[in-house]
């Protein structure tokens, strides 16, 4: 197993001090990386196993959930075999792989500690990480990390806390499907600035509230969805299409890409007196 996975683990060399790990996406040469191995580099080279190295072009970056796309010329790779996400659980073996040396690639092994985790850090927010105690070393950035068949179920992003950080492989998927056709992922944006807010006994018991917080707007910014919308400040709001926004995220994991250029439902707290208006969200620039 750890030999096939190998012959789809590359080198990419984004013209820092360290190098970063890629993986064969496809067998006509695109690859998938972590953003922050390339996302400030003028050029971006890419090893494969055998040591032969191709200068790539970069198709598209989503920092958000720190993953790039590249393409070099050539015809002949052995991509990786994708599994899914969604049914990975806890305690199950996994292990990342590492090619930010060149030549053959290293490994570690580990088990899945957390397999839907809500990580802040990235100036984004990273849905559904799969968090693992494998180590991974200076260099396992962008590299795969796979079940016990060989199938890649996530991309390695970061370490910390002695615990490894992936992307989820259904993430990946989506985001290179994105990058693929237009270079760049589609976010729904609002235009407001909000804080999580507790809302007083009161209000909160009221059948047409029927929930303890809500999000706070404390801007809203000229010429933007949330302006439109009337939104002011000093608003509460409590549910956008009908589901309750309590936190930040929330909202968040409601404003997701099929959202844009939809007409929303959203319910406020006006004083204390609730308000429904519709709000359309645009494309995040």
């Amino acid at each position: 197993m750890s030999a096939k996975v190998s012959q789809s683990v590359v080198k990419i060399d984004g013209g820092g001090r360290r190098g970063g790990t890629g993986v064969v996406w496809s067998s006509d040469g695109k690859v998938v990386t972590a953003a922050h191995v390339v996302s400030r580099s003028e050029s971006v080279e890419v090893e494969l196993r055998d040591g032969k190295k191709y200068d790539a072009k970069v198709l598209g970056t989503d920092l958000d959930n720190d993953v790039a796309l590249l393409k070099i010329e050539t015809d002949n790779l052995v991509p990786i075999e994708l599994g899914n996400s969604s049914g990975i659980k806890a305690g199950q073996l996994v292990l990342a792989f590492a090619n930010a040396l060149g030549g053959e690639p290293s490994v570690t092994s580990g088990v899945v500690t957390s397999a839907k985790r809500t990580l802040s850090g990235w100036g984004s927010t990273l849905e559904n990480a799969i968090v693992t105690d494998a180590p991974l070393n200076p260099g396992y950035s962008g590299g795969p990390l796979v079940d016990a068949s060989g199938r890649m179920v996530g991309l390695d992003v970061a370490y910390f806390n002695l615990r490894g950080i992936a992307v989820p492989i259904d993430s990946v998927k989506e985001v290179v499907q994105d990058l693929e056709k237009d270079g760049k992922v589609k976010r729904a944006f609002l235009g407001v600035y909000l804080d999580e807010v507790r809302l007083p006994e009161e209000l909160a018991g009221r059948t047409e509230v029927a929930q303890t917080s809500g999000l706070m707007v404390l801007s809203a910014e000229p010429g933007t969805p949330a302006k439109a919308a009337g939104l002011a400040m000093g608003d509460v709001i409590l549910k956008l299409d009908g589901k309750p926004t309590e936190t930040l995220h929330d909202l968040h994991l409601l404003l997701g890409r099929e959202t844009v250029g939809k007409t929303l439902p959203l319910r406020l707290l006006r004083g204390e007196k609730p308000l429904d208006v519709q709000i359309v969200p645009s494309e995040q620039s």
